[in-house]
């Protein structure tokens, strides 16, 4: 008989073991994903922004460009004094050009500073819209907050999903923040069976009643007593 038990036990911890590093696994694969996502949200705002300044640079950059210029006036050598007078005609046009340059560059730069202006006007709305919304962990801990009893993260998932339709709530994303904040000590996690359910540490002292709170009842019914 101890033979037969003896691989049973050993088959049961294997088992145990097997079955503790899949769930294991799963959430680390979870958890991963959660943080690429996360990472893939930050890459395309970034592109986004880079591709708003390359637009900047571009309009802005037709004011770094050099300014052209007539040719410079060579010294002169010694000519006939009937010389004289196209050499000045050509002193004139040379001046002429370099300020219709100069006044090309200056409408170039009234353009760009006008252009940069209507873009970081139109970015600034959505930047501080942005910063005004909350993130998905205040989010989680201001609706396990408000909940009386504990809740999956499917639950959490879909009550947030149903509350802010503007965001999209993905439940392995938020069984990831939910861990997250158990690590932090500011969620309690209880499992029942195959299920896990968490509750805000906030919710469950505002749950529990103080000891002064019944003193004003029992002297109420003392007093009906009477």
């Amino acid at each position: 008989m101890p033979d037969t038990k003896t691989p049973t036990g050993l088959t049961s911890q294997y088992t145990a073991q097997v079955v503790a590093d899949l769930e294991r696994n799963a959430k680390e694969q979870e958890r991963i994903g959660a943080e690429m996502e996360e990472l893939q949200e930050q890459l395309n705002a970034l592109r986004h922004d880079h591709a708003v300044l390359t637009n900047l640079h571009q309009a802005l950059g037709a004011t770094s460009a050099p300014v052209e210029t007539g040719p410079e006036p060579t010294a002169a050598p010694a000519v006939p004094r009937q010389k004289t007078a196209a050499k000045s005609a050509g002193g004139r046009r040379a001046r002429t050009r370099k300020a219709d340059t100069k006044k090309a560059d200056t409408k170039k730069a009234d353009t760009a500073k006008s252009t940069a202006a209507r873009t970081s006007a139109a970015k600034k709305p959505a930047a501080k819209a942005t910063s005004d919304q909350p993130t998905l962990i205040e989010l989680i801990r201001r609706y396990l907050t408000e909940q009386r009893e504990p809740r999956s993260a499917a639950e959490v998932s879909t009550a947030l999903g149903q509350t802010h339709p503007d965001r999209r709530i993905q439940t392995n994303v938020v069984r990831t923040s939910l861990e997250n904040l158990v690590a932090k000590s500011h969620v309690h996690r209880a499992k029942q069976g195959s299920s896990v359910f968490y509750t805000a540490v906030d919710a469950e002292e505002a749950s529990v009643p103080s000891p002064g709170a019944e003193q004003p009842v029992k002297a109420e019914a003392g007093t009906s007593g009477d």
